[in-house]
């Protein structure tokens, strides 16, 4: 599956080549593929790559998000065109529960663009997800651009309004059978206690 990100977080265009994003079967888990312009702004975070980094948004990053509507569970995973990647578990809005979680990841620029491959394990995803998003972000000071696969409608936003990721009303339909197929079954996690 192909998710473009076209639009801003408050539903202009964008003006540039998209972000896109793809979802295929993995070996235990998601695969997550991110094809988008490299900005180069601001520069890469101080951190390994391979490794995870906390503070991750605030750098040039893609970010996808898999939301259970009803108990509000949810993993965010970010990933930069340097290396880095940030795992979050999520339970309420904004509410993380653990972060930095490891993850296989590999990213390489290639002139103006970059690529980049993560496997998220079945493990990470609360049961029963049911809806997404995905973000983008770069730039720096008044030019940080943030942008979403499901923005904001124009008519929604109130003056003085900023980006926020974590606004779960506006994820729509996903499950992770339109990937895996109608029969697959999402492996149990332990990493998703009932008080969660």
């Amino acid at each position: 599956m192909n998710f473009i990100i076209d639009h801003t977080w408050d539903s202009l265009p964008v003006n540039h080549e998209p972000v896109n994003i793809r979802f295929s079967p993995g070996d235990g888990g998601l695969l997550m593929e991110v094809s988008a312009p490299f900005f180069n702004e601001p520069p890469g975070p101080p951190g390994a790559p391979g490794q995870p980094f906390p503070g991750l948004w605030d750098y040039e990053v893609v970010e996808s998000f898999f939301l259970n509507s009803n108990t509000e569970n949810y993993l965010e995973v970010e990933v930069c065109p340097h290396g880095q990647h940030l795992v979050l578990l999520l339970s309420g809005r904004g509410n993380a529960f653990q972060q930095g979680l490891p993850l296989s990841f590999q990213a390489s620029i290639n002139g103006g663009r970059w690529t980049g491959h993560a496997l998220l394990p079945w493990t990470y995803f609360p049961p029963g997800v049911n809806k997404m998003n995905s973000y983008a972000i770069h730039g720096s000071g008044e030019g940080r651009k943030y942008e979403a696969l499901y923005p904001i409608p124009r008519d929604e936003i109130v003056e003085g309004q900023k980006p926020n990721f974590h606004l779960l009303e506006y994820f729509r339909d996903f499950h992770l059978q339109w990937i895996m197929g109608d029969e697959w079954v999402q492996p149990d996690s332990d990493l998703w206690p009932a008080t969660h």
